[in-house]
């Protein structure tokens, strides 16, 4: 019993813990999605193709982001990288 107790404690700690549950990303100015989601939708991708886009930010970094086609046909920001445009 004593060594039940500390491993059903851990379980249940643990059972809200995972890597598929990272923060989400809010659109800055030059994302598609910032000022809410774009007006067409993509209708001839399938659900969980990946979209990409280029911009550079106020700062002139070029901007990186990437998007997942949801199955409401709405884009998720998934992943974002920031840097300079041309890399030494």
């Amino acid at each position: 019993m004593k060594v039940l107790m500390p491993a059903l404690f851990a379980g249940i700690l643990l059972t809200g813990c995972s890597s598929a549950d990272s923060p989400a990303l809010d659109p800055i100015p030059g994302s598609i999605t910032y000022g809410g989601q774009p007006r067409t939708k993509l209708t001839k991708s399938p659900v969980g193709s990946a979209v990409h886009h280029q911009f550079y930010n106020e700062f002139g970094q070029r901007v990186e982001e990437t998007y997942i086609l949801q199955p409401d046909r709405s884009l998720k920001l998934v992943r974002r990288v920031v840097g300079p445009d041309f890399p030494d």
